[in-house]
Parts: C-alpha cells; structure tokens; sequence
C-alpha cells in the first residue's frame, strides 16, 4: 500500500472532519477515499486530499449546501451565487423579525382596538399563489397582487384584498381580490376570475405599519374573538387601504377583518 496514504482517523484530524463526516462525503461521492482495504472496508487517503476536505469544511461553515459544495469543487463559476441570496433573504426576513420585536417592546403586546363593522357583498377579480409556510406570505401575496395589477384595466386607484387562512400550515393558498364593478365589461376576456366575496358582519382593527407586522394587529383580532366566543372563522381580510407605490412604509394603512356571522 502507497506509503502516503493516510488511515481515516488520521485524515480526519489532519482535514478536520469528523470520521462520521467522511464517510457522508464518502457516500455522497463528494470526497472519495484514494484507497478502501478490500477485506476490512477501511478507507484511507492521500495527504493531498486534505486541501479539498478542509475546503468542504469551510463551505459547510458557510452553510453552502452540498450539492452547491460539489458544484463549486467541480469548478462552476456560478455556484454560490443562489446561495448568497438565500442568505440575503434570510437577513432580510430577520431584520424584519428584530423590527417587530422591537415594535413590541416598545409598545407591549398588541391591544389594538377593535370593532364590528357591517361590509355588503362585492365582486372581486381573484388571483390565487401558493405559500411554503408562513414566512412566504409576503412573497405569495405580493406575487398574486402584481399578477392582478398587471391585468387590470386602468380605472382609477385599485381596492385591494388579501384573504389568508386562519390556521397557516406547512404549505397553504393566498388569495388577493381586486373589487371590481358588477357586470364591468373591462373585465371581460382578461383572464382573471370574478368571484363574490361575501359581506356580513366582521370584527375589524385597523393596522398602521409595514406589512411585515400586520400579524401583530391580527393577533389582537383573533384575541378579541377568543375572548367573546366567536368561532375563528377565516378568511382573515385585510383591506389594503394605502398605496405601498406613495406611502411610507410607517404610514401604511390596512384593516384587518375577521368574519363574525356563522
């Protein structure tokens, strides 16, 4: 056997890697040892291999996936560029998390007022997009408004209407209505579904803030009903009254509405 092999215990001090890990990598086909015994199944490697096992290290402490790992060891240029704005994404949705907690501590727990409001029945064109969890709310919402926005015929500021589960699960289906005219013919092959979006009687606060923490003022809802026995029935509605295009994002105005008759 080649003298400059080295056994797995050593490599895997030498690398820094747990004998666990190797064997993963090992499996995966991502660092294969040089040489397996063919009797004992024992693996060893060359020294040199230890420049690309300290490499898979440094990724991994990059929280690079491995399947990205291999790309990037395979020599593709562009491998950690999906990665790097993942992690963007995810500073992202944490900075608004801080933002919220902030809020919270600032003002304590949400105390919204909240009050029962009569709405009629409207037609709404309806665009539907799926969400992976709650964190992709913001994402599915946005992507079913513009989707209308773009269909829409020009007639003035849009009324805009998010309409959300109340039990938000692993994956779930955002609704965003767009109140149209009855029997408007400015809809008519525009490749978007009218519906009827029933009125009745809602228990109804009003949100100033960023969308991002709207869930504060709808906790205050569904804590108002829980408290006077009205069964949580959804779709939450919220009513967007502001433009995001001409507002700051502070002054955004959005009713949260939660249907109260049976």
């Amino acid at each position: 056997m080649d003298g400059d092999l080295l056994p797995i215990g050593q490599f895997a001090r030498l690398s820094r890697l747990s004998v666990k890990q190797l064997r993963h990598y090992d499996e995966l086909g991502l660092l294969p040892p040089a040489y397996v015994d063919a009797a004992s199944g024992y693996r060893y490697y060359r020294r040199a291999q230890a420049r690309q096992a300290l490499s898979i290290g440094l990724l991994r402490s990059l929280d690079v996936p491995l399947p990205v790992i291999a790309e990037v060891l395979g020599g593709a240029a562009d491998a950690l560029v999906g990665v790097r704005e993942t992690l963007e994404a995810e500073l992202a949705r944490r900075r608004r998390t801080l933002a919220t907690l902030e809020r919270v501590m600032a003002d304590g727990l949400p105390a919204t007022p909240v009050r029962v409001v009569t709405e009629p029945d409207r037609t709404v064109a309806v665009e539907r997009e799926s969400a992976a969890g709650p964190a992709d709310v913001g994402r599915a919402t946005s992507a079913a408004i513009a989707r209308l926005l773009r269909a829409r015929p020009r007639t003035g500021p849009p009324r805009l209407v998010g309409l959300f589960p109340v039990e938000l699960e692993d994956a779930f289906e955002v609704r965003a209505g767009l109140v149209v005219d009855p029997g408007d013919p400015a809809w008519e092959g525009a490749g978007v579904g009218l519906e009827r979006l029933p009125g009745g009687t809602f228990a109804c606060a009003t949100h100033v803030g960023p969308y991002d923490q709207i869930m504060l003022t709808t906790h205050a809802v569904l804590a108002w009903c829980a408290e006077r026995g009205h069964p949580l029935r959804g779709p939450i509605r919220e009513v967007y009254v502001s433009d995001p295009a001409t507002t700051e994002p502070d002054r955004l105005v959005t009713h949260l509405m939660l249907p109260l008759d049976a």
